[in-house]
């Protein structure tokens, strides 16, 4: 077997008798089904899985609202620079593993999955060291960026009690991929669940109850993010269902790491430079006239935004958990049906939600205001973020599909230019030099993700599906260790290593 490897150049071709499996391009009323229905399955508990995991610093923040205007803005300012500091660039990095860990499940390698995700853990881990001096210094660097010097320091506190989030957090969105590319979804909807009623109690008695205030709150969320972290360790660890995934550790865990570091940081960067546009969106809506006005209302747009983008986003995990799987195991046309599929509901669902938003506009307001100035401006908003919305949707089905076949550079690349060099300009045009506000501001938003949905489209549309599933024969080959054996699966099939024909 040894000789029978070292001979082989080319990536793992699966054939049948001969051919590429499943060359076919039609698919029939059975398959879509029966595809519709796994993504489904999967998709549902991730919407829930993102909206629980999401609650817990709103509800850390809604405690610290009682407490004074003071705790409030500091607390949402400090939550805001966690987000853009570390939680998204950890989230970016662990999204490799929708790669590495599906494209090795589809193809049965599955004693990879637990190397994949201890060297997750590794990388995520140290990268969390220097996230955390950031957070340390949140005070010094948000006074440095102009922001009120007490507000600041208020929101220095809170960061720095909330440094033993982030390494729980690396470990929690290792294990969520781990677990989500093997399609067992049941245990991070019971566990996330948990903690967030866990994480009520918890806020009560370290806000109200301890003395601590706002310290308490950051505190809380550290508790709340180890608490679950530490049960999906667990359930990994003894579970049956994680038996062939997870052998104990292993010291190839340390091998590969450059090439898990040449996905993870595209991935980092392609999630980041989305969450930052945003982010300074809110920024740059503080030097538009009125700024309390713009700023609370833009505030209340990206939070509706968030919240019903959970379920595109649910849609997005279960899009690359199909496609990196299918092209593990060398069917390429069932990747294909997994992105028609997937972009198919997603755009149903966009359209749904944005009608609902459109008819809802002129009473959502008064959720957040009575204040009819507030209200009558934030039904205004509500039509665009439908728009948004849809075009939200569609690229994060698509940017689950790039995560799927390992396109994370080309996904740093568009949403470079995407935000960078087509959104903000164009907000910054439309609310400074044409006045049109934080409608001008939103509208940008609503051009980043039309560019960013077309380019990620139009890549997907010349996709050579069979050479994807080539690629992802060949990451897989290049991470087994040299005592492994051919993929079960590729054997099974009568694999051919070698040319093209």
């Amino acid at each position: 077997m040894e000789k029978h490897k070292e001979s082989l150049k080319s990536p793992l071709i699966p054939t049948a008798q001969g051919k590429p499996l499943q060359s076919r391009k039609g698919f029939n009323k059975d398959e879509i089904v029966a595809e519709v229905k796994k993504q489904l399955w999967l998709a549902g508990p991730l919407v829930s899985v993102n909206l629980l995991v999401n609650s817990l610093q709103l509800i850390s923040v809604m405690f610290v609202g009682h407490l004074g205007e003071l705790s409030l803005s500091g607390a949402s300012i400090a939550t805001s620079f966690a987000s853009v500091t570390g939680f998204s660039l950890l989230i970016g990095m662990a999204s490799a593993l929708d790669t590495f860990c599906g494209q090795s499940y589809g193809a049965k390698q599955y004693h990879m999955l637990g190397i994949h995700l201890q060297r997750a853990m590794v990388v995520l881990l140290l990268a969390s060291i220097p996230l955390a001096l950031v957070w340390a210094n949140a005070g010094h660097i948000l006074a440095f960026l102009g922001q009120d010097p007490e507000i600041s320091a208020e929101a220095g506190l809170y960061a720095r009690f909330m440094i033993p989030s982030i390494f729980a957090f690396a470990l929690l969105q290792c294990h969520v991929r781990f677990l989500k590319t093997q399609s067992i979804v049941a245990p991070m909807v019971i566990s996330t669940g948990v903690t967030t009623i866990c994480h009520i109690f918890i806020c009560w008695i370290l806000v109200f109850k301890s003395g601590l205030g706002n310290k308490g709150a950051a505190l809380a969320n550290a508790i709340s993010y180890w608490i679950n972290a530490l049960s999906l360790i667990l359930y990994v660890r003894i579970s049956p269902s994680c038996k062939k995934t997870w052998n104990g550790f292993s010291k190839e865990a340390f091998h590969g790491i450059p090439d898990f570091l040449k996905l993870s940081i595209p991935s980092s960067v392609m999630l980041s430079l989305e969450i930052w546009s945003f982010e300074m969106m809110v920024l740059l809506s503080g030097l538009l006239p009125n700024p309390k006005l713009e700023t609370s209302v833009l505030s209340i747009s990206l939070n509706t935004c968030s919240v019903v983008y959970m379920i595109p986003l649910g849609l997005s995990g279960a899009t690359s958990t199909r496609v990196s799987n299918e092209l593990g195991a060398g069917r390429p046309q069932a990747a294909r049906l997994a992105v028609r599929v997937a972009v198919s509901m997603v755009a149903t669902e966009g359209i749904l939600v944005a009608t609902v938003i459109i008819l809802g506009r002129h009473v959502w307001g008064y959720c957040y205001s009575k204040e009819e100035e507030v209200v009558r401006y934030v039904g205004q908003m509500l039509i665009l973020i439908a728009v948004s919305h849809f075009f939200d949707g569609l690229q994060s089905v698509l940017s689950g599909t790039a995560a799927g076949c390992g396109w994370q550079k080309i996904g740093a690349i568009v949403n470079l230019g995407a935000y960078y060099l087509m959104g903000i300009p164009t907000a910054v045009l439309l609310a400074f030099v044409y006045h049109i506000g934080g409608k001008g501001l939103w509208i940008g938003i609503i051009v980043a993700l039309f560019v960013q949905a077309s380019s990620l489209a139009t890549i997907t549309l010349r996709t050579d599906w069979e050479k994807e599933a080539k690629k992802a024969g060949e990451r897989v080959y290049n991470s087994m260790t040299p005592g492994d054996a051919l993929p079960k699966s590729c054997i099974e099939n009568d694999i051919v290593i070698g040319n093209d024909s």
